[in-house]
């Protein structure tokens, strides 16, 4: 039997989170779903709530092919351009 250490030393990734935006009013949401049943409806219902209850703006949705992959680079640039926020989740 030959054991295996789980554990990796890769080198360390500097990570920052986005800063907290001071409000929502107005902002525009951008929506990524990926391709489950039921997640484009369920977060086009999410950001209709933030439309209604902030006045956002819901632009049109973005999608990734592939629920256990990341979105494409290409597709998270776009939607860094174009939105404040961007809501996902899964449609399960």
């Amino acid at each position: 039997m030959q054991l295996y250490d789980p554990t990796s030393s890769g080198p360390e990734r500097l990570l920052n989170r986005a800063p907290v935006l001071p409000s929502l009013d107005g902002k525009t949401i951008g929506v990524l779903h990926n391709g489950k049943l039921n997640a484009e409806a369920m977060l086009s219902e999410i950001a209709a709530l933030f439309a209604e209850r902030h006045g956002c703006n819901i632009l049109p949705v973005y999608a990734k092919a592939n629920a256990s992959a990341p979105a494409p680079a290409e597709t998270l640039a776009q939607a860094a351009a174009d939105v404040d926020f961007l809501i996902t989740g899964l449609g399960d």
